[in-house]
């Protein structure tokens, strides 16, 4: 799969802008780190949310996880198929596993973000230690 137009985090967060709307949500990666999704506590549209906050956490068989909101906004929407079926994001995490959209604040903070090329990069160093 192409992912052309995609930004990652070092937390395995990924983030797809269009315009001034970004869709945020987890690797592939991470995914398959947590094994099977049993939860989605999504973030609440209207809330703004700085950079690097917790606004949502992700259950699965193995742990809890926070997700960290890798850009400054107010939460726009969130996907609530994942209410009923949070393995959409073990299923599909690039699409229909979406977790929250953001009206971006600073279209800035983008650039401190990864390409689909460095993040590749940073997991070959993860795979290493």
């Amino acid at each position: 799969m192409s992912l052309e137009g995609f930004k990652f985090t070092k937390d395995h967060e990924w983030v797809k802008s269009e315009a001034d709307i970004t869709t945020i949500g987890i690797t592939d990666y991470a995914q398959k780190e947590l094994g099977d999704i049993v939860y989605v506590e999504l973030p609440s549209p209207g809330d703004k949310i700085k950079k690097g906050e917790a606004c949502s956490n992700i259950e699965s068989v193995k742990a809890v996880n926070d997700i960290y909101t890798p850009v400054t906004g107010e939460i726009t929407e969130v996907n609530e198929a994942l209410e009923d079926t949070p393995e959409l994001i073990n299923q599909d995490p690039y699409g229909s596993g979406w977790i929250f959209k953001i009206k971006l604040e600073s279209h800035e903070e983008l650039d401190d973000l990864m390409d689909q090329e460095a993040y590749n990069q940073y997991l070959k160093g993860i795979s290493k230690e």
